[in-house]
């Protein structure tokens, strides 16, 4: 079961640790995570995905993979390099963009 500190979203995105905190109070009354202490820093505290939870992803975002693989059988292999050429330039530039905005 993979896990991350309650407080590793704080880190990435930057919300207050009570919003962190009270989103991960939400998932767990939904029954979409458990809380743990951590074996190593008992003053941390693991989150880790349910098997509800893991249900809900499959049930929502296999049909995606589903559908997006369909549509992409209509590409030769030349169309679908320049596709990729694309994502990862577009994915560059957002990054970029973020790493700009977080240096405001």
């Amino acid at each position: 079961m993979a896990r991350a500190s309650g407080r590793r979203p704080c880190r990435a995105r930057s919300p207050r640790p009570a919003a962190t905190t009270t989103v991960i109070d939400r998932l767990e009354r939904a029954g979409m995570v458990v809380r743990s202490t951590d074996p190593g820093n008992r003053r941390r505290v693991l989150v880790a995905a349910t098997d509800t939870a893991r249900s809900a992803e499959a049930e929502i975002f296999f049909p995606v993979g589903q559908a997006g693989a369909r549509a992409l059988q209509g590409y030769g292999p030349d169309e679908l390099a320049v596709i990729l050429d694309f994502l990862r330039t577009a994915r560059r530039v957002q990054e970029e963009q973020a790493a700009r905005v977080r240096a405001l």
